[in-house]
């Protein structure tokens, strides 16, 4: 599944562009000024139309001033039906298959926050909602295979890159990095359908081995004894790709916090008590709660995940906030339990930042406002500032390197249109020439940046473009820059 390159008419750029490697982009020069056409895939060649995400780009890009914007807009919201999606029908279900983008695995994460945007439309188009039905069934039969992976193939019988991995990947699996994250997406997904389409059907009796599953592995991965059955290792030089002491991690003191092995980047934890992935825990137990107590008449499950849920907020409440020297009370990034903490962010989602973005906090709640202050700030080792862009980065791409990630998040969290807007110019800046979004770039050179094709970060872009255009349209009807 190949981007289609953006054609500008002139003639200069037409030969380039007939001679142009992968990696080609159009010089920032030749964009100003020029009529920009679509760089999507043909309409033959995209893996899944949906009129109702069409009519939302014409009405949306007609909004907006900026003709640049307009065009990165066009490029990036639809780009998860445009080149991620197989959808099919498996033994009566609607079943869909979500990759990455550029590797062909699909992550419980990535495939829940991917087609997050079009969520609000499920309720307008019957094909849409059927595919997002299709990923719960298809996650459900993915928890039930590993519910400590975090990548899987659809083709069984594919042999893993990662195969040399300890323990090895089984069937079905591209890796198998313990991250809490991945589950808390698994019911954000299902929770959110349901509540937009009050359709119980997805609930069904193989959902609830996968549901039990996640909170039964939730449960062993407190490590209240201090064992797990979970470990990682892999060869690598890389030393972030792997926990220290052969694959368990640094200690713990049991606090009632869960245990992650690795955070959202798919880096290994320094200490092992991610408090953002708890935070996104708790609202998952909360979730499942109701989902047990409302619609599936399971009293005792439900009241055992409120339980779960108050144990780890708890523990969060004594853990994990801390008065800063300089912030005054905000959450740490991780913990061990002992009083060991990381005061820093990483540019992904569950981070400090996209709590407010995920529901654990109003933006203006004075912890999530602190925090925030801090995450922003050269007190925040990994926030970058460059002569291209200022923003979170993340130790998975190194000390240099800006993810537009991090710049939509800020956006997407901010009350100040003046900041959004400057998070918008950045975007605008830094996309390299190629329309999309990428996972990072260069502080200084942002034609120096990581996967030309990341579909989770283009749809994210496109949910910030709607969101200001519903809230703050006179951001996208104004001048730029």
């Amino acid at each position: 599944m190949e981007r289609r390159k953006f054609i500008i008419d002139n003639s200069i750029i037409l030969g380039a562009l007939a001679m142009a490697p992968a990696s080609f982009s159009i010089p920032k020069q030749f964009l100003q000024g020029r009529d920009f056409l679509s760089n999507r895939p043909p309409i033959g060649k995209r893996t899944f139309i949906s009129d109702e995400v069409e009519k939302i780009i014409q009405e949306v890009r007609s909004s907006i001033a900026d003709k640049e914007l307009a065009w990165m807009f066009e490029n990036c919201y639809p780009n998860t039906l445009d080149t991620t999606v197989d959808y099919e029908v498996i033994d009566g279900k609607p079943d869909t298959f979500i990759i990455t983008g550029d590797i062909d695995a699909m992550w419980l994460r990535d495939s829940t926050a991917q087609v997050w945007p079009y969520m609000p439309l499920i309720v307008r188009e019957e094909k849409l909602k059927n595919m997002i039905h299709g990923l719960i069934n298809r996650q459900v039969k993915c928890v039930r295979t590993d519910p400590y992976a975090n990548a899987f193939y659809k083709d069984l019988s594919k042999e893993s890159e990662w195969k040399s991995d300890k323990p090895s990947p089984g069937p079905g699996v591209h890796e198998r990095k313990w991250e809490i994250d991945s589950l808390c997406y698994v019911v954000r997904l299902s929770w959110h359908y349901y509540k937009m389409t009050n359709d119980r059907t997805c609930f069904d009796s193989d959902w609830d081995k996968a549901m039990k599953l996640i909170v039964k592995t939730l449960r062993t991965e407190q490590r209240k004894d201090g064992t797990s059955p979970y470990y990682f290792i892999r060869r690598t030089t890389a030393m972030i790709d792997a926990p220290v002491f052969g694959g368990t991690g640094r200690p713990v003191k049991p606090t009632g916090l869960i245990c992650s092995m690795f955070r959202p980047s798919d880096d290994a934890t320094m200490y092992p008590y991610l408090v953002p992935s708890n935070i996104f825990a708790s609202l998952s137990l909360r979730q499942l709660s109701e989902i047990y107590s409302s619609v599936l008449n399971e009293p005792e499950f439900a009241v055992e995940c409120a339980a779960f849920a108050d144990e780890v907020d708890a523990a969060i409440s004594k853990y994990a906030i801390a008065k800063h020297i300089d912030f005054g009370k905000i959450y740490s990034y991780e913990v061990d339990g002992f009083g060991n903490r990381v005061y820093m962010d990483d540019a992904n989602v569950p981070s400090l930042m996209s709590l407010a973005y995920l529901g654990a906090h109003r933006p203006d709640d004075s912890i999530y406002r602190n925090t925030r202050r801090f995450i922003l700030s050269n007190s925040n080792p990994y926030y970058l500032r460059g002569t291209a862009a200022e923003g979170q980065a993340s130790p998975h791409t190194g000390k240099d390197k800006i993810w537009p990630m991090g710049i939509i998040l800020r956006a997407m969290t901010s009350l100040d249109s003046k900041e959004i807007a400057h998070c918008l110019r950045m975007l605008k800046k830094t996309h390299a020439g190629t329309g999309f979004m990428h996972e990072a770039f260069n502080k200084d050179n942002p034609d120096d940046f990581n996967r030309k094709w990341f579909a989770w970060a283009n749809t994210l872009f496109g949910e910030l473009i709607i969101k200001i255009y519903h809230e703050r349209p006179e951001i996208l009807s104004g001048n730029i820059g």
